[in-house]
């Protein structure tokens, strides 16, 4: 199996080659959407990617979670994740670090977890046959 830094190293070249970005542009805390600009249509191609290069299959909504009902307030309250809400992300991207969530629980901060070191992990996670 491909060790962390294999895996890094061939996750940096496929965001490079999807999203069309510099090679030190991609680090491990990179924000796809925030510092990489990545839009939902390129989450198709990275997936797409992803699966070629490490010969994995990620069902839909598995590495892209599908986005929560932030209206219902079983959910959210108050601009806030609820207990409910932490637990349905959690179990959602189970592979995920979600520390800084845990701590912040704003909606929008979601996003901020899809990073580059994300990715690793869940082809490592993937790979592993955890997935």
């Amino acid at each position: 199996m491909a060790d962390s830094d294999e895996i890094r190293a061939r996750v940096a070249k496929i965001l490079v080659q999807a999203l069309g970005v510099e090679q030190n542009d991609v680090f491990p805390s990179a924000s796809l959407f925030r510092d990489l600009d990545a839009e939902s249509i390129d989450l198709l191609d990275i997936v797409f990617r992803l699966e070629h290069e490490f010969g994995i299959k990620i069902p839909r909504g598995e590495l892209f979670i599908e986005p929560l009902p932030l209206g219902d307030s079983e959910y959210v309250q108050d601009g806030h994740l609820t207990e409910k809400g932490l637990i349905a992300v959690r179990s959602r991207l189970s592979f995920a670090d979600l520390t800084n969530l845990e701590r912040d629980r704003r909606p929008g901060s979601i996003l901020d977890l899809f990073t580059v070191d994300l990715l690793v992990r869940y082809v490592h996670w993937k790979l592993e046959g955890s997935g």
